[in-house]
């Protein structure tokens, strides 16, 4: 596999957004060892709610840009796309399940006592509406194919940022909390086997497309942005939970 392509094309596009993965103050609040148990509880479930708005139309995104790919003569890249749409298919439906599961923990512990059906109605954010809008935009694009970096980023999540995020849930909330976190779960044992997968995809493309190289480079970085926006405001919303508590 020829790697240079993406260390060399790629990867200076999105060093600097993904170095907050480490250092960004959403990421650093939650990974305080001595974060407040209530905080990172609150932000689980704000996560799960409003991750239903953000998985749903996954499966669809990706099979359009698989075959907007085939169109534009990208076939092999496109054609692994629209069979990686099939593994995507219903996982919002775990994200509901957590949901619910999480706010049955909290009511039977904590207050304010939370609605889960109202919790995954709010209003999308800002952000919400900017991830949507990212793959549409992609999709309808010149280049299609920035639907992998897409999810070479969002999925790299699972593998660098979520296992650590789930350490720090056993030992500060207890290990029987992972029974209420099946996507992340789930998504930390499947996306290791896409993210390299996507990086084959990622190569395919620099090769065929070296012109797209910034443009896709750049849709990556573009999304995982988006993406660490969505944690800033699933952290927001946890606070107003905790608020709520105290008023």
């Amino acid at each position: 596999m020829n790697k240079p392509l993406v260390e060399e094309q790629y990867l200076p596009h999105v060093t600097d957004v993904r170095h907050l993965l480490a250092t960004g103050p959403h990421v650093t609040t939650l990974l305080d060892p001595n974060v407040e148990p209530a905080l990172l509880e609150a932000f689980l479930i704000q996560l799960c709610a409003l991750g239903v708005y953000m998985t749903e139309p996954v499966d669809g995104w990706i099979r359009r840009a698989g075959e907007a790919c085939v169109k534009a003569g990208m076939v092999d890249v496109g054609e692994k796309l629209i069979t990686h749409a099939k593994h995507e298919a219903g996982h919002h439906l775990m994200m509901v399940e957590d949901t619910k599961n999480l706010v049955a923990g909290w009511n039977a512990r904590r207050f304010p006592k939370l609605d889960a059906e109202a919790l995954m109605a709010q209003a999308p954010t800002q952000a919400m509406q900017e991830y949507r809008q990212i793959h549409e935009d992609t999709i309808a694009g010149p280049m299609p194919g920035g639907q992998v970096a897409i999810e070479y980023e969002i999925e790299n999540l699972s593998v660098v940022f979520a296992p650590r995020l789930i350490e720090q849930c056993k030992r500060v909330l207890g290990p029987d909390v992972m029974n209420s976190l099946s996507f992340i779960k789930e998504h930390v044992e499947l996306d290791v086997g896409h993210t390299a997968l996507n990086e084959v995809m990622l190569n395919k493309l620099l090769g065929q497309k070296p012109e797209h190289a910034a443009t896709i480079a750049k849709t990556g970085a573009r999304a995982l942005d988006i993406y660490l926006r969505f944690y800033g405001d699933c952290m927001a919303k946890a606070r107003q939970i905790l608020q709520a508590a105290t008023a």
